[in-house]
């Protein structure tokens, strides 16, 4: 194996080692600017397409042959995690099929997940009536929780001072 210079494998070691400190989900190709209140005003702007949507999970149950979930949907950010900070952009059902463990798909989580909607379902939240579009579920990921990711082993690298709250 050749000797490479110091400035040819530190960079390199830097990218194995940084690279995989963000969580991140990519969601490819899959359309992900279109929210889930456009889908259900406008079914055609979706339908068959591959989507990408996230958010928190506000309800789940265990069916037959399928799980299926309840989303209140927040825009993706450039690692695919839903973004609390800004505006929910409606509700959705995403259904999986086969079964999930309710326990860690529980109320409050996020979720990201791809699939294709191809059609919508008429529901209520509380007594109001709403219209639900309905992600069948490709692929998802289910977001580590604050407690989850602060077990994991943290490294930091550099010179300085570092102060911690």
């Amino acid at each position: 194996m050749p000797n490479l210079p110091l400035r040819t494998t530190m960079p390199l070691l830097a990218a194995l080692l940084f690279g995989g400190c963000a969580t991140r989900f990519d969601i490819g190709a899959a359309e992900h600017h279109v929210t889930p209140n456009q889908a259900a005003n406008n079914i055609g702007l979706v339908q068959n397409k591959s989507i990408a949507w996230g958010g928190m999970i506000v309800a789940a149950k265990n069916l037959a042959s399928q799980t299926q979930l309840e989303v209140l949907s927040y825009p993706l950010d450039t690692n695919g995690r839903p973004d609390r900070e800004t505006k929910a952009g409606g509700r959705f059902i995403a259904l999986h099929s086969g079964y999930l463990e309710l326990a860690n798909y529980a109320a409050g989580r996020l979720v990201t997940m791809t699939g294709t909607v191809s059609e919508t379902r008429a529901g209520s939240v509380g007594e109001a009536h709403y219209v639900y579009p309905v992600l069948a579920i490709k692929t998802l990921f289910l977001w580590p929780t604050p407690e989850e990711e602060a077990s994991k082993p943290q490294f930091h690298f550099g010179v300085g001072v570092g102060i911690s709250h």
